[in-house]
């Protein structure tokens, strides 16, 4: 059942329908779509050279995870990530961050440990030189590894979701030197808890480092990370 069931998530996320999600979902979290925008079916499906089907599926699954609403013989609309949308995903991250490192504790490989360790490394060297895209790309891959070294399909899922609706906001906050600089810390810290496979301690410093990062946000102020950013 579970190979079914990874095979049926390869095929949605190659697949036409799975394409067109991918992109609209994108467009919405980077800020090409405002807030109540109107989704048009026919011009979606001219831009991206597609029938209207795959796009009304999109639609549909979009409207499942919160970013659209539908509303029958009007439209779609979009709906986007709120200030408030912000700050729930990061108290809900906090704790599941946790419970991630503290299972990584038993789970992770040596290979993944190896892959962590890089990442710190190349993370303070890009820091110093404030390269601030492939710091951005660092972070991403240390949480998405860590989500994988969990050992459970289902929290790595709802972690790399909510890691990545809160995308632009990251972006934004790790573009400052120091902030960049204490997440790699806070990074270096976990890992070393994880390999020490202390599951209280590296579950502490998992939630206290999405605690970290929201209070960075509501230092920098939420609108102004909130705005698209441009590279």
């Amino acid at each position: 059942m579970d190979n079914y069931n990874d095979n049926k998530d390869l095929m949605d996320k190659y697949s036409l329908r799975g394409k067109v999600f991918n992109k609209i979902r994108e467009d919405i979290l980077s800020g090409n779509y405002a807030e109540h925008d109107e989704l048009r079916e026919a011009a979606i499906s001219k831009e991206l050279g597609v029938s209207r089907t795959p796009v009304r599926e999109a639609l549909r699954q979009l409207e499942l995870e919160g970013l659209v609403t539908i509303i029958p013989n009007k439209g779609a609309y979009v709906n986007g990530i709120t200030a408030k949308d912000i700050y729930d995903i990061y108290i809900i991250r906090s704790y599941l961050e946790g419970l991630c490192a503290k299972w990584a504790c038993e789970n992770i490989t040596k290979d993944q440990i190896e892959e962590l360790e890089e990442i710190v490394y190349l993370s303070e060297f890009h820091i110093q030189k404030e390269h601030w895209d492939q710091i951005f790309e660092l972070d991403n891959r240390f949480h998405l590894i860590l989500y994988e070294a969990c050992g459970s399909k289902i929290l790595k899922h709802i972690l790399s979701d909510y890691h990545h609706y809160v995308e632009r906001v990251r972006k934004n906050t790790l573009s400052s030197k120091e902030r960049a600089g204490k997440a790699a810390e806070e990074h270096k810290a976990i890992l070393q808890s994880v390999k020490d496979k202390d599951e209280e301690k590296a579950e502490k410093l998992a939630n206290e480092h999405i605690f970290s990062s929201l209070a960075n946000i509501k230092h920098q102020g939420l609108d102004k990370l909130m705005q698209k950013h441009e590279v």
